[in-house]
């Protein structure tokens, strides 16, 4: 929000910010991931439920912890994202779903010693893996099947994922196969279902679609003796990144929960879902310092100091993201322009032909909606340190994240010990096995 023409993130000047923390820098407001949060899960009121946070979208710890607190159970897709929540709040485990096409046998281990609430399997191999990992636990494995709902959710190929050509998920034709296997094992208990159409959806009946698919399925298998007992529904639900301010949310939110409720044709059942990018998407903003300024011919470019490897989107996707001055021109002057980054690559842009204010070199740039997908899919190409992070919450703002320093990337490569927990080697008892597959992690480790 803007205060006498200066950008805020609740009650903090981004300017301040970036004068004490530098740039490029992500700022998050606490507040609007609450509220978020909040509205979400007061959605779903009538249904029974539990709202698991999607690590991939943004897994830093802060928030994690604010999460939990609010009572967010958590859905991860690797054995690191299980640690980040352990580290986080350990008693979150038991909320926990595990997604992911490739589990590797550490992390089925970890996560079995951890007690989550539940594997969603995605292939036969898996389940065989995940029984016989069990039973060396001497411990029971929840698990639902991932199914593949052949669902087509209008959104960027890349981020779809329900569809037969997707290598996510088991065709429901299949899948009644795999609920056969806990009536020959005990280490496993069949009790759920699970489907995840895609990301970014902005068409609410595929929704409704993929849940009475889901629904349907779940009647089929309780009938043939299976105790289902959670319907994980997956996320995807789009945000508007062209709209500032991110729109009504709580009415949004509503709307979803409709479509997924009405999907369930009144069937009793323990809905999980799985929301990321609509509760930390427009909470999060990447500020960044124009460097240059530049022709080419009638071409204009704004060269920042972010850069693709901070905000991964608009390269990968094409994506769109509001960009505005931190401190507004006086002046009504526009320019169009790319705003790009230094990285050697042309994809390394956050905007094309963009129509902005007049701005100079040292201003500051505010790219919107930066909380979902941003850090989580920054990286380190031409050996750049990875961006700080800031939380704020009312007029305090706390780093938690320090900028990366060269020592930090160099350190590795200077014979720096390694993690043994995911060193993996090929096994011919399993093509990827962790290289102590009889040893159960400690989640301290």
């Amino acid at each position: 929000m803007f205060r006498a023409r200066e950008l805020f993130a609740e009650g903090v000047a981004l300017s301040a910010l970036a004068r004490k923390y530098g740039t490029p820098l992500y700022v998050y407001s606490g507040e609007t991931i609450r509220r978020r949060y909040e509205a979400f899960d007061k959605a779903f009121a009538r249904q029974e439920h539990t709202v698991c946070y999607s690590l991939k979208a943004n897994s830093n710890l802060s928030l994690l912890k604010m999460l939990a607190k609010m009572g967010a159970g958590f859905d991860v897709v690797s054995g690191g994202e299980l640690h980040r929540v352990l580290a986080a709040n350990r008693k979150s485990a038991q909320k926990v779903v595990f997604s992911g096409v490739g589990k590797r046998v550490d992390e089925i281990d970890l996560a079995l010693h951890s007690k989550i609430l539940l594997f969603n399997v995605e292939s036969a191999s898996e389940l065989k893996l995940l029984a016989a990992r069990a039973a060396h636990s001497r411990k029971s494995a929840r698990f639902a099947v991932r199914v593949n709902p052949d669902v087509n959710a209008q959104t960027h190929p890349y981020i779809s994922t329900g569809l037969h050509e997707h290598k996510f998920g088991v065709p429901l034709r299949d899948a009644r196969e795999l609920y056969r296997l806990p009536a020959v094992d005990k280490h496993l208990e069949a009790a759920g279902v699970s489907a995840h159409i895609g990301s970014q959806i902005t068409d609410l009946s595929t929704f409704r679609e993929s849940t009475e698919k889901l629904a349907e399925f779940v009647v089929a298998l309780r009938a043939g003796g299976h105790d289902i007992r959670y319907l994980d529904a997956g996320g995807g639900l789009g945000i508007n990144y062209e709209s500032l301010g991110g729109g009504d949310f709580e009415t949004e939110g509503r709307a979803y929960a409709r479509e997924l409720v009405a999907g369930l044709n009144e069937l009793e059942i323990h809905l999980l879902l799985e929301p990321g990018r609509s509760i930390v998407g427009p909470a999060g903003i990447l500020v960044t310092r124009i460097v240059y300024k530049k022709r080419n011919d009638g071409k204009r470019f704004l060269v920042t100091d972010a850069a693709m490897n901070d905000l991964l989107r608009p390269a990968l996707y094409d994506a769109y993201h509001e960009i505005v001055p931190v401190t507004a021109p006086k002046a009504g002057l526009t320019i169009t322009a790319d705003v790009v980054g230094p990285v050697c690559e042309s994809s390394d842009f956050f905007a094309r032909n963009r129509e902005l204010p007049e701005v100079e070199e040292g201003d500051l740039l505010a790219v919107l909606d930066a909380g979902a997908y941003g850090m989580a899919l920054a990286s380190n190409y031409n050996t750049r340190p990875r961006a700080a992070e800031v939380l704020v919450e009312d007029k305090r703002a706390r780093l938690i994240r320090r900028r990366e320093t060269l020592d930090d990337l160099l350190g590795p490569e200077r014979g720096q010990k390694r993690s043994s927990l995911f060193a993996i080697r090929s096994s011919p008892d399993h093509p990827i096995e962790s290289r102590d597959a009889t040893r159960t992690p400690d989640p301290q480790d």
